[in-house]
């Protein structure tokens, strides 16, 4: 299930997330060499939140062993917090959130505007990352991503546009089609998906960290409302299409 697009028009540009998008692509580039092995694996290292570091499970600069490869770990885990939003593990990864920040944070900033939007994202960021340590405060494994940050855009939305529709691409084995849905129905559908995916009884080997999308998804859209700005919020959904109920397949 991939968004195309959404049928929600902005009134404003979308400075902060543009900002975010090209922030995570430079670190990509400079601190992370486009996926390079080395430079992908220090940069997980150094720059990933250690969940087991952060809870004093075990001490700073305690080597770590990621495939092939063993590191140091950057030792300042506060500021790893903040840094791990900036780091992805792979094209997939970083192609993924940006396409998913790109569809959902221009509405939510038009909502709030960029300054609000900026402190908003990162405070989502934040407290995904509290969610995924609460729930393995004893992990040695390096956590990384903006998914985190995003789910918390993604709660936002539910919570200002339920309606809007979202066009997805939906795969069926080696067929697909695609679809338009409101977004409750998409983003309540990956909301449930992350809770199943943290529980024991589904957890696979993968490494995703669902918990951090589930906190930072129930963040965003417990404190939406905090930060939206009434005027922006009506100007955005005047200028909305209104629907009837549908769903294309």
């Amino acid at each position: 299930m991939i968004p195309i697009r959404d049928e929600n028009p902005t009134a404003h540009t979308a400075f902060a997330t543009i900002g975010f998008i090209a922030l995570n692509s430079y670190a990509w580039v400079t601190a992370q060499g486009l996926g390079a092995e080395i430079p992908l694996v220090t940069s997980v290292c150094e720059l990933g939140l250690i969940p087991a570091e952060l809870t004093g499970a075990v001490p700073p600069d305690t080597p770590l062993r990621l495939g092939e490869h063993y590191c140091v770990s950057g030792g300042n885990s506060l500021a790893n917090v903040f840094s791990s939003m900036f780091m992805h593990g792979g094209w997939g990864h970083i192609l993924g959130n940006l396409w998913f920040l790109w569809i959902f944070g221009d509405n939510v900033e038009d909502a709030m505007g960029p300054v609000r939007f900026t402190v908003f994202y990162l405070m989502c960021g934040v407290a995904a990352a509290l969610a995924q340590v609460a729930s393995d405060p004893q992990s040695a494994v390096p956590m990384v991503g903006a998914s985190g940050a995003i789910g918390g855009v993604m709660g936002a939305y539910i919570r200002l546009y339920p309606r809007a529709h979202i066009h997805m691409f939906l795969f069926f084995g080696f067929f697909f089609t695609t679809a338009a849905v409101p977004a409750w129905l998409m983003l309540g559908y990956w909301f449930g998906m992350q809770v199943l995916g943290g529980l024991p009884e589904f957890a696979g080997e993968g490494g995703v960290a669902f918990w951090a999308h589930v906190g930072g998804f129930v963040a965003g859209a417990a404190t939406v409302r905090r930060f939206e700005v009434p005027d922006r919020l009506a100007e955005h959904r005047r200028m909305r299409p209104r629907h009837t109920a549908r769903y294309r397949l």
